[in-house]
């Protein structure tokens, strides 16, 4: 039950991000994405939601993802 509590508030927490965004924003899918995964990369962004590595990145940035490898190359993402 603590984990699912976990998961709810950093889906409560992260939500307020998606509002005034366009019809089209893959940002609501890239949040599902993070929550259903504990590790998320832009190549993984970019392939499941069909768009380029760098929008990827730009997702991670705009939900506020944390950084989980501590390393320069193959970074990995998560919601802790």
């Amino acid at each position: 039950m603590k984990d699912h509590d976990r998961w709810l508030l950093a889906r409560a927490s992260r939500e307020g991000r998606l509002k005034g965004r366009r019809g089209t924003s893959h940002l609501p899918q890239a949040l599902d994405l993070a929550l259903e995964k504990p590790i998320v990369t832009p190549e993984l962004l970019a392939k499941a939601l069909n768009v380029s590595a760098r929008a990827g990145q730009n997702l991670i940035a705009e939900l506020g993802l944390r950084e989980l490898t501590g390393r320069r190359r193959y970074r990995a993402w998560g919601i802790l």
